[in-house]
């Protein structure tokens, strides 16, 4: 039998508002309660995108099974309480470095490198897990991370790279933040939503380094 797939329940109007976990949470917040507004959705990313942008702007659209990417695309809807971020390299592998900054003013929070002989989807997977990190630290959970790389989002949601970069002798220190990356997310659990950063709707992700 095929495991079923979680759902998660944005309230917009009811007795509480807000993302639940289970129908049975969400019910008790909108059964018999005059004009509640509510809509389950795939994965927490899309329904903390949706809280953010408000009922109005998901009235009619059509969730479907998370990629990793949300189901609105409208720019309007960026979520401005997140955070942003991107790796740039010259050459594959070259010299990389990464960074995370708000997204809603580009102000940068890290910045990291550059290193060399490495590849962007390493500056990618470590800029994801570096945030996580941060916001962990500073007990911000609730805050979402928008990357612009299918590839690290996956690598962090199985926790683990699947890089096919080899040591050069100058680029030890990528393997050793790798490896204190992949060990940060085999001993820590996290709670923020990771949210696929829709280029082609949105243009460039803020955390960009505009070499393109």
């Amino acid at each position: 039998m095929a495991k079923k797939k979680p759902k998660f329940y944005v309230v917009w109007k009811g007795r509480k508002t807000g993302i639940f976990d289970t129908w049975d949470e969400c019910k008790a917040q909108v059964l018999m309660f005059e004009d509640a507004s509510y809509k389950s959705f795939p994965s927490r990313a899309e329904a903390t995108m949706a809280f953010n942008a408000g009922y109005n702007a998901t009235k009619g659209t059509k969730t479907k099974a998370s990629s990793g990417s949300g189901a609105i695309v409208s720019k309007s809807n960026i979520v401005k309480n997140s955070i942003s971020v991107d790796a740039a390299c010259s050459g594959n592998p070259g010299l990389m470095e990464y960074r995370g900054v708000y997204t809603h003013n580009k102000q940068e929070i890290f910045h990291q490198g550059p290193y060399k002989d490495a590849t962007n989807n390493i500056g990618e997977f470590l800029a994801l897990v570096h945030a996580l990190a941060a916001l962990k630290k500073q007990g911000k959970e609730d805050v979402l991370i928008y990357s612009d790389s299918k590839i690290a989002i996956g690598w962090v949601k199985k926790g683990k790279s699947n890089t096919k970069l080899e040591p050069t002798g100058r680029n030890e220190i990528i393997f050793d933040l790798i490896d204190r990356a992949e060990k940060w997310l085999q001993s820590n659990s996290f709670k923020n939503p990771i949210a696929k950063w829709e280029t082609r709707s949105w243009g460039e992700i803020p955390a960009d380094f505009g070499r393109k």
